[in-house]
């Protein structure tokens, strides 16, 4: 259905479609998180459930994570923000829901805020707050000499570290968003506080729905990935 993507650097992103119902157009695209891909848990549930519904999905990996080209060094929200764009770019006429998960959230927003390709936007234990998420997970550790999470494929880079100062908060760009948006965290967050989504939802100036799921945590383990597909497929369809 889709030919290869590259984002602007030329790297390759890997990506799976899996199709929705004939003639339908509606695409959702899913982003995940850092140190993540397109084959969390989260991600491979919700695209079952958007199948089932009839609404296609496209997941896929950021540069530099799973098997995407680019090195993990690079990865930053910036960076991401622009392979997204090359993902709309690719998605063409499709009508394009974006759905990400914490960083890939916040990605969402930096996009959404200035690319109407998105109508509707899906923050799934959304990052609001980058500068302090970067200090509270990473002050201690010293870039280039240490992994993200003990994860040595995650290098932790000062590229990531810059950014995520630079950029602060992703505030000041969801004022701008007025399409449809469904938060959607878990109350046993302890990675991103649920706090983040609702503040968020306290600031609208649109059409903001938050879902709070009692005992969930981050990457909605065990039966929360079906429970939070089932919340995603709703709100699609009553919008």
């Amino acid at each position: 259905m889709f030919d290869s993507i590259r984002n602007p650097q030329g790297e390759l992103l890997e990506y799976d479609f899996l199709p929705g119902a004939d003639g339908r157009k509606e695409l959702v695209v899913i982003g995940h998180g850092v140190t993540a891909h397109k084959d969390r848990d989260w991600a491979t549930t919700l695209s079952d459930a958007l199948a089932s519904a009839g609404v296609a999905s496209l997941r896929f990996s950021f540069s530099g994570n799973g098997g995407s080209e680019g090195r993990f060094e690079d990865s930053c929200p910036s960076k991401e923000a622009d392979d997204l764009r090359a993902v709309l770019e690719a998605a063409g006429d499709w009508h394009v829901t974006y759905v990400g998960h914490s960083m890939g959230a916040a990605v969402g927003v930096l996009v959404a805020s200035n690319d109407a390709r998105i109508l509707r936007l899906v923050s799934l234990g959304g990052m609001v707050y980058t500068a302090d998420f970067a200090q509270r997970k990473f002050a201690e550790q010293k870039p280039g000499a240490s992994f993200m999470w003990e994860k040595p494929e995650c290098p932790l880079s000062q590229t990531f570290m810059d950014d995520m100062k630079t950029i602060g908060s992703v505030e000041p760009q969801a004022q701008s968003i007025s399409i449809p948006w469904l938060l959607v965290h878990g109350d046993a967050d302890s990675v991103v506080p649920p706090e983040e989504s609702a503040d968020l939802v306290e600031q609208a100036t649109s059409t903001r729905t938050l879902i709070r799921m009692a005992e969930t945590d981050h990457v909605f383990s065990g039966t929360s990935a079906a429970t939070m597909a089932e919340h995603v497929v709703a709100w699609l369809h009553a919008h």
